[in-house]
């Protein structure tokens, strides 16, 4: 009944393979630099927060798409009480007219595919 060696053994394969995926990321994974996004706009402020638009710009392209799209409304009203046209194209691109220079670096970096080409024709590189 000295099964001693193989519980340890089975032990130690268990906690190998439940660490995995640390192990391989200490090993391999290492973190990347943060994209050095450029902004070539004369606009001092963006229609929200930095912070926010960071974070949640996915958010508020949704809710502009549902609110153009089925209520007819086009145009937000900023925090500031700016106003500015609920549009991809004609308000966010303005600014962040370079996809590979802004939209594709930070996607890249996050690791996500965003569907707004499906329908949105890609902007020139140029403004």
């Amino acid at each position: 009944m000295n099964n001693s060696g193989k519980i340890f053994a089975g032990l130690a394969i268990f906690l190998l393979l439940i660490t995995l995926p640390l192990w391989y990321s200490a090993a391999f994974g290492g973190a990347t630099e943060k994209p050095d996004l450029k902004i070539v706009c004369d606009a001092k402020e963006c229609v929200a927060p930095t912070a926010y638009m960071t974070a949640y710009h996915m958010d508020l392209l949704n809710e502009w798409r549902d609110e153009v799209v089925r209520d007819r409304d086009r145009l937000y009203t900023a925090e500031n009480g700016k106003t500015f046209d609920k549009s991809l194209s004609r308000t966010c691109m303005n600014c962040h007219y370079n996809k590979a220079d802004f939209c594709d670096q930070c996607h890249d970096y996050a690791g996500v595919k965003p569907y707004c080409w499906d329908c949105h024709v890609e902007p020139k590189e140029t403004p």
